[in-house]
C-alpha cells in the first residue's frame, strides 16, 4: 500500500497516476475534496480509498502492516496565506507526526519541503543540509518558513541520534508547472494562467521590474516539469538507500519572458506582452532569482535529463491545456 497525501492535488495526483501506471498498489490518498472540482484529479484514477487528513494517523495505525511507503506532498502551499496558525498545524504539525510514525513503524517517507525555504536567494540555493546552512536561510512568507521549521526539526533530530525512517528524503520543490493544476485558480503555475489569454489571441500582463538591472520580463525562476518531478519520486522509491534533503529543479533558471514566448509559441503564436505593477503587498518580497543547484541528487545517483522549458511548455499546451476531453492526466 502506498499512502500519497495531497494525493488529489496537483504534484500528488501526478504521483498517484504514475503509481497506477506502474501497477503499485493498493493506493490511497489523503486530502479534502470540498466543493470543487480536485475530485476530477483522481476520477480516473483506481484509488483505493481516500482518507481526510485528521484521520490519517488512525488509518495508518490500521494498516500498519501493508505500508510500503508514505509520499507526503499535502500542504498549504500559498504563499499569500497569512494564517500562521493554520500553516503550522498543516504543513508542520502533520509533517512531523508522519516522520515520527513511520520511524517507528519502518516505513519509508519521501515530503515535500520547497525553494520557498530560500526567501530571497542572498544565502544561495544550495540544498546543503547542515545545521549551520540551514539556519542562514530566511524564508519571505509563513509557507516558506513551515517548510523550513520542519527541514530544521529533522536536521535536529539526525544530529540527537533520534530514530529515523529507513529511507527519508526531502525535495525542495521548484517552480513546478504541468496538468493538474486546474483547481488551484490564483496559485497555478504561470504557463497556465497565460494559456487562456494567448488562445484568445490576447495579450498577456507580466509584473514589470522594480530593479534597474533587471529587465521586464527579466525575472527568472527554475521551472520544473511535473512529469520530471514524478520521475525523481519514483526513482527514489526504486533506490531505498538514498535519504537526505534534495533541491528538485532543473539547474537552469529561465526568464518569464521565456515562458511566456514558450505558450505563445506553442498555440503558433508571437508572444504579446504587456506589463503590471508587481502588488506592494508582495514587491518587497518578491523573488528576482532562483535557481536549484543539483549537484546533491546527482550525487546521489539520479542521472536522467531535465525536460527543457520549451518541451514542457509545449506538452503542456498540446496535450493538456488544448485539449478539452481530456484535460486531466
Amino acid at each position: 500500500m502506498y499512502i500519497v497525501t495531497g494525493g488529489a492535488g496537483f504534484i500528488g495526483s501526478n504521483i498517484v497516476a504514475a503509481l497506477e501506471d506502474r501497477g503499485v498498489g493498493p493506493i490511497v490518498v489523503c486530502d479534502r475534496l470540498r466543493a470543487g472540482a480536485k475530485w476530477r484529479n483522481i476520477a480516473g484514477r483506481a484509488v483505493h480509498d481516500v482518507v481526510r487528513p485528521e484521520a490519517l494517523l488512525d488509518y495508518l495505525d490500521h494498516h500498519r502492516g501493508a505500508i510500503q511507503a508514505i509520499i507526503h506532498m499535502g500542504a498549504i502551499s500559498a504563499t499569500t496565506e497569512t494564517d500562521a496558525d493554520l500553516i503550522v498545524e498543516t504543513n508542520f504539525r502533520l509533517s512531523l507526526d508522519l516522520w515520527k510514525w513511520c520511524a517507528h513503524h519502518h516505513t519509508r517517507l519521501i515530503y515535500a519541503s520547497s525553494a520557498a525555504t530560500y526567501g530571497d536567494g542572498t544565502a544561495g540555493f544550495d540544498d546543503d543540509f547542515s545545521a549551520e546552512a540551514l539556519a542562514r536561510l530566511r524564508p519571505l512568507n509563513a509557507y516558506g518558513w513551515s517548510k523550513h521549521l520542519f527541514d530544521r526539526r529533522i536536521r535536529a533530530d539526525l544530529d540527537q541520534g533520534r530514530v529515523a525512517p529507513p529511507q527519508w528524503v526531502g525535495l525542495k520543490f521548484f517552480n513546478v508547472y504541468g496538468p493538474n493544476e486546474y483547481h488551484k485558480g490564483g496559485q497555478s503555475s504561470v504557463v497556465a494562467q497565460i494559456h487562456p489569454v494567448a488562445a484568445r489571441g490576447e495579450a498577456f500582463s507580466l509584473f514589470r521590474s522594480h530593479r534597474p538591472d533587471v529587465p521586464d520580463g527579466g525575472q527568472t525562476r527554475d521551472f520544473v516539469w511535473v512529469g520530471d518531478v514524478v520521475d525523481v519520486i519514483l526513482w527514489l522509491l526504486d533506490a531505498p538507500k538514498v535519504s537526505g534533503l534534495f533541491n528538485l529543479g532543473t539547474g537552469q533558471a529561465r526568464s518569464f519572458l521565456d515562458l511566456a514566448t514558450a505558450v505563445y509559441r506553442a498555440l503558433d503564436q508571437d508572444p504579446r506582452l504587456t506589463w503590471r505593477d508587481t502588488p506592494e503587498a508582495i514587491r518587497d518580497k518578491y523573488q528576482y532569482f532562483t535557481e536549484a543547484r543539483m549537484e546533491r541528487l546527482r550525487a546521489a545517483g539520479y542521472d536522467r535529463p531535465f525536460t527543457s522549458l520549451e518541451d514542457g511548455v509545449g506538452r503542456y499546451v498540446r496535450d493538456f491545456l488544448n485539449n478539452t476531453d481530456h484535460p486531466y492526466r
